[in-house]
């Protein structure tokens, strides 16, 4: 078994904007190097489209391994246009749904922060989203993305048939929903589970499973279920009376996205992919913004940095348990946007528009 090399960072920029993003997080660490004394040790390497290009595939076999010793990987964006007409087994994505599912990186963590600073950006009244702050769990390596049977194959009548399978297990639920039940604790106490327990027996026995698990181990967590279609339409309608939501691979997908633009800007928003920790405490984990690769903007030097360095502060926070140095970098955003400082997706009246790399400087002037 590969061993975990600690405080070791894998970086991946990605395809389109990755590069310019990752690069400001790079500068980051080398400061908590300088200025800290973390030894951060670096290393960097292609996935996406940018591996395809290269080496014929998403993702390459040193480049696995090596995510395999690091402690955590700091992912860019993978994917665009480019790629659209290869062969599926070899689209850029699937770099990050190998990483995800070999590394058994089963909990997705997508906060979905309404920064004061940047409330008018909503397109949801103010008092609607005014000191939102959600935390979405979402289970990330089972259910209808990975299940199988899978694939299109003909049928009798000429015509054909796309099959995808929706499964879940006792264990894959359990695990996730400790997760967001340990995560609640933190926050204000409060799980919202959310699935399909009306038309779906899969549906069904996650409502069970969590229920189960609430009533054995987090009795303390007000628990609540709420069907997906309707957490989608309660998100618009009162977001704020959620704090952690569970729930599974599909609809996390589609609720995480939803929740994100209540907040205004794609460009703000981290996320992590968390693992089991294993019998020595070490846990696998990638951190990542939930932006995509943005190939419009690619190169301009106007792409929003922050979702991927409030990635790199949840990878202090999780992996690291730096939660001082997390706190820190978090708050030096803050105060950067208190100064008026927007990238060109932020930016409002009265505001001063600054480029990729002036924004990353920026923020590491406030670090102390």
């Amino acid at each position: 078994m590969i061993k975990v090399k600690k405080r070791k960072f894998l970086l991946l920029p990605g395809d389109g904007i990755g590069p310019e993003v990752v690069g400001e997080v790079k500068k980051i660490i080398q400061w908590f190097n300088k200025n800290k004394s973390l030894d951060f040790e670096i290393d960097q390497d292609l996935a996406g489209g940018a591996s395809y290009d290269k080496h014929g595939t998403p993702i390459t076999d040193e480049v696995f391994y090596k995510a395999l010793e690091c402690e955590a990987i700091i992912l860019g964006a993978v994917g665009g246009p480019k790629w659209d007409d290869i062969e599926f087994s070899k689209k850029p994505e699937r770099a990050l749904l190998k990483l995800r599912k070999e590394l058994k990186l089963f909990a997705n963590l997508r906060p979905a922060i309404c920064f004061k600073q940047l409330v008018e950006s909503s397109t949801l009244k103010p008092e609607i989203v005014s000191g939102l702050d959600i935390m979405i769990v979402r289970e990330l390596t089972g259910g209808i993305y990975f299940g199988e049977p899978r694939g299109i194959k003909p049928i009798d009548n000429g015509e054909r048939k796309g099959i995808n399978t929706h499964t879940y297990t006792t264990s894959e639920i359990q695990r996730v929903a400790k997760v967001a039940f340990e995560l609640a604790r933190k926050r204000q106490n409060k799980v919202t589970s959310c699935e399909k327990s009306n038309v779906m027996e899969a549906g069904l026995l996650w409502k069970e499973e969590v229920q189960e698990l609430h009533d054995k181990e987090y009795k303390d967590v007000e628990l609540n279920h709420m069907l997906a279609d309707n957490c989608a339409m309660q998100l618009l309608r009162n977001p704020k009376q959620f704090d952690v939501i569970v729930t599974d691979n599909l609809f996390g997908d589609m609720l995480s996205d939803q929740a994100s633009m209540l907040t205004g800007s794609l460009g703000l928003l981290p996320s992590a992919s968390l693992g089991a920790k294993n019998k020595d405490g070490e846990m696998r984990a990638m951190y990542e913004p939930i932006h995509g690769s943005a190939p419009d903007i690619a190169g301009k030097g106007i792409a929003n940095p922050i979702a991927t360095i409030l990635s790199f502060a949840m990878a202090l926070r999780y992996s690291l348990d730096l939660d001082k140095e997390a706190d820190g970098l978090e708050k030096a955003v803050q105060s950067v946007l208190d100064e008026g400082l927007r990238t060109k997706d932020i930016l409002s009246k009265g505001m001063k528009e600054v480029s990729t790399s002036v924004m990353g400087d920026a923020i590491i002037s406030k670090l102390q």
